[in-house]
């Protein structure tokens, strides 16, 4: 099951820049997938360089609710999966979020858990498997992400509310450079089992027998935003790079090490669709890169989502009109 809910707030005045209906009721649609793929790079027997696990697409389906400061949805997953059971079996996850807009911040506050993976081609390695039944299934493989992050735009005409489409559009291009904090607590653990396959574990070294590889983090990265819309159509883009302090740990459950390092973090985003005052029809896609390194270990973890946004805004009383445009 999916469930998110979200607060936006919006200033009280518009600008010729972009246009907000936050006094219109507004009913929204979408269906979409989000996914958690991972991959463990080490030095592996038999020349395997990386174990690449995925979890089974599950198509998600959502209902939202806009209206003055309040927003609501609620999402949940629809039967059937976007992948062979028979390759990739079932999986599991649940997504909770909350974000809001104040002034020149967006803030983001999610929560992810995903469960029930397979490794990709483990014929090269467990002679259990074939090319006909090439990926082994870890039922009990989960990951989990808890963040927090602030968004803060030099711009006061770059509004979140307009970029993602729903409560308004913009009337013109907008660009300008942002800064964003974030603070996260992430991993993966395999339900008291070690995350590595017992072929493959290298019993000299304690990293390779870890049944859990966790990390907190604290950091900005600095990015570039850019929205425009020609003819109804909007599109937007922003993205950066930067880097965070982190602590990172891994467990054996005999054994219980950690560090403290250095990590990159990007920041990309994108979104594009169709407006127009009564109705809108988005697509809008998100990233997450996260990434844990203990020396020849690596874990490299990449949250993603993919949604198809449509909605109608439905006709408020007009109090007034100032430079041409609704104020509502």
């Amino acid at each position: 099951m999916l469930l998110f809910s979200s607060l936006n707030y919006a200033q009280e005045a518009e600008t010729n820049a972009y246009t907000l209906y936050k006094e219109r009721l507004i009913l929204s649609s979408d269906f979409g997938f989000s996914s958690a793929p991972f991959s463990i790079k080490y030095d592996f027997p038999n020349s395997i360089k990386s174990l690449r696990f995925k979890h089974n697409l599950k198509p998600t389906l959502g209902f939202g609710v806009n209206y003055r400061w309040f927003s609501f949805r609620l999402g949940f997953g629809l039967p059937g999966h976007f992948r062979p059971l028979s390759r990739f079996g079932e999986s599991d996850y649940l997504d909770l979020g909350l974000n809001f807009t104040t002034k020149k911040i967006y803030w983001d506050l999610d929560f992810r858990n995903y469960r029930g993976y397979v490794i990709m081609n483990a014929f090269k390695w467990n002679d259990d498997y074939n090319s006909l039944q090439p990926n082994e299934f870890r039922p009990g493989t989960q990951v989990a992400n808890l963040s927090a992050q602030a968004w803060y735009f030099d711009s006061k005409d770059f509004k979140m509310p307009a970029v993602l489409g729903k409560v308004g559009h913009y009337n013109k291009q907008v660009h300008t450079p942002y800064v964003k904090s974030t603070i996260n607590i992430f991993g993966v653990a395999n339900d008291g089992n070690t995350i590595i396959p017992v072929e493959l574990v290298d019993t000299t070294d304690t990293k390779s027998l870890a049944k859990s590889i966790t990390a907190l983090d604290l950091g900005i990265v600095p990015g570039y935003a850019y929205v425009n819309r020609i003819k109804n159509w909007q599109f937007s883009a922003f993205g950066g790079i930067g880097g965070v302090v982190q602590a990172k740990f891994y467990s054996t459950g005999v054994v219980s090490r950690g560090f403290l390092g250095l990590a990159p973090r990007l920041d990309m985003r994108f979104a594009g669709g169709y407006s127009k005052p009564s109705y809108f029809c988005f697509l809008v896609s998100d990233f997450d890169i996260k990434s844990i390194h203990h020396k020849e270990l690596k874990y490299n973890q990449t949250y993603y989502k993919l949604q198809l946004v449509a909605g109608y805004r439905f006709e408020g009383k007009k109090k007034g009109v100032k430079a041409g445009k609704e104020l509502r």
